[in-house]
């Protein structure tokens, strides 16, 4: 049996991950930001998928299972989620739980388009409903050298890195 020691503060890392295909008719919407381009991203809500890679990343770090156990696709009241919401909700969830964010560490995979002029809202909107300071939220965006689905344009992909402290 492993001894608790409730003296010291827990520390736990996270990380997540999640792809959406581009489609025609979509809003692009990224970390809460919609961007102007000519397709979207496809999916049951908003498709941010840098906010659910994100939102992954909590989830696991507080041992709280995955975004779809949470906000199924199956489930009609997700149709067209903002996903800023759903990190709100999350958010919570770990409140609840009794944890609190220390950081994020997101990158978004995308050959076009450019991101960099959004980058800053981007953060700052994960900052402020993540309740935490500017400074530690990260977010940066990648092309694949024009390889694979996302360098052919055929879709995003995003990973996130949290860490969480209780105690």
């Amino acid at each position: 049996m492993i001894e608790k020691n409730n003296n010291w503060p827990q520390f736990r890392v996270g990380c997540g991950y999640d792809v959406h295909k581009l489609a025609a008719d979509r809003k692009l919407i990224l970390c809460g930001v919609e961007i102007p381009y000519e397709s979207g991203l496809l999916g049951h809500s908003d498709a941010d998928v840098a906010l659910h890679a994100l939102m992954d990343a909590l989830l696991g770090a507080a041992g709280l299972g995955d975004i779809g156990r949470h906000f199924p696709d199956t489930d009609m009241k997700f149709k067209d989620a903002d996903s800023m919401l759903l990190l709100r909700q999350v958010v919570g969830l770990l409140q609840k739980h009794g944890w609190q964010i220390n950081n994020a560490d997101v990158t978004i995979m995308a050959q076009r388009p450019k991101l960099a002029p959004y980058i800053e809202q981007m953060a700052a909107n994960i900052a402020r409903e993540m309740r935490i300071e500017r400074s530690a939220v990260n977010v940066k965006a990648t092309t694949t050298e024009k390889l694979g689905f996302v360098g052919r344009g055929e879709g995003m992909a995003s990973e996130a890195v949290v860490s969480i402290i209780r105690g």
